[in-house]
């Protein structure tokens, strides 16, 4: 298995979310797994209904993006360190060699096909 190759491509993805991660919040210093959403910078001086509702709507698409790209960034960098370690590619539940099919479709995978529904701890 070509290691190497899915250490770049998870690389690639990582900054992806990341700069879309810090376009919608910031990481938790005590908690580098956690990012948590930052409200949008208001430009009005006076409070206005319309504008609330705005900030209101902006808030819950931030807090949504965040919920949906933190698990993600989580798993790549997962993956990242199980390179560093040595266990890459290797299913969590098994112990068998996860398919190269199903590392190119995912290179965060940590199970085979066999045990994909399975949860992993």
């Amino acid at each position: 298995m070509e290691v190497k190759k899915y250490e770049v491509h998870l690389k690639e993805m990582l900054a992806e979310i990341i700069n879309e991660l810090q376009s919608v919040g910031i990481q938790n210093p005590q908690t580098p797994s956690d990012w948590i959403a930052t409200p949008q910078e208001l430009d009005a001086e006076e409070p206005d209904e319309n504008l609330s509702a705005d900030v209101v709507e902006d808030w819950n698409e931030r807090n949504a993006l965040v919920s949906t790209l933190e698990p993600q960034h989580n798993a790549i960098v997962r993956a990242l360190t199980k390179i560093e370690e040595g266990t890459f590619g290797t299913c969590e539940i098994c112990g068998a060699e996860i398919e190269e099919k199903r590392l190119d479709a995912n290179p965060a995978s940590r199970t085979c096909i066999a045990h994909r529904e399975e949860p992993v701890r």
